[in-house]
């Protein structure tokens, strides 16, 4: 199913309005950046082909962070139904700026520790095991950052509401490689997850 000259594309989700938060998570600093452009700099230095970010609230003050990036952006006008309709977004602008995709990496703003490894590594993991899709794996749950086979395309266009790609991992665990992320189970998404991240 793999081969060496496959086209990979990332998404960033980073269309959330940070409800639980108070305040944008993208623009949280950790390690001299925000969220959002540790995401954007771990995307753009990995071993993908094109890099797709989806803003949606505050998309106006996000830009600004991440305008000097290689990255492509979009604003998902519907970012109120949440994560399936950033998905689709992504997706269909990855689908329509390039000719050849066959498969793509959705991957979240507020998961400080991830990096270009993690996503190189979800790459070599699916050209080596030849798995449709392939997860991280944050020890008693899976998660992302996560890669999809093009042939999945089709239903992950089909997500609705706050659905993310987990139903799909779910669905398919025959067809699901994974890679070790322990990391990954921390994400950013009150005051008190903030707090402990930057406590010295």
């Amino acid at each position: 199913m793999s081969s060496a000259n496959d086209k990979i594309g990332i998404v960033i989700l980073a269309a959330g309005v940070s409800s639980r938060l108070g305040s944008p998570k993208q623009l949280l600093s950790y390690n001299g950046k925000t969220l959002l452009r540790h995401a954007v700099d771990e995307a753009t230095n990995s071993n993908a082909d094109f890099v797709v970010v989806v803003l949606g609230a505050n998309a106006d003050l996000l830009l600004k962070e991440i305008d000097a990036t290689k990255a492509s952006v979009i604003e998902n006008k519907e970012w109120e139904e949440v994560m399936a309709s950033s998905i689709r977004t992504g997706l269909k602008t990855l689908l329509k700026q390039q000719v050849q995709v066959d498969g793509v990496i959705f991957m979240v703003c507020d998961q400080p520790f991830v990096s270009s490894v993690v996503l190189n590594n979800l790459i070599n993991s699916y050209k080596e095991t030849g798995k449709p899709v392939v997860a991280s794996d944050y020890g008693e749950v899976t998660g992302p950052p996560a890669f999809f086979h093009q042939s999945f395309f089709t239903e992950l266009m089909q997500l609705k509401g706050d659905e993310g790609a987990k139903r799909i991992i779910q669905q398919h665990k025959n067809e699901t490689a994974t890679i070790p992320f322990p990391e990954g189970r921390i994400d950013i998404d009150r005051e008190e997850d903030y707090e402990k991240l930057v406590k010295p």
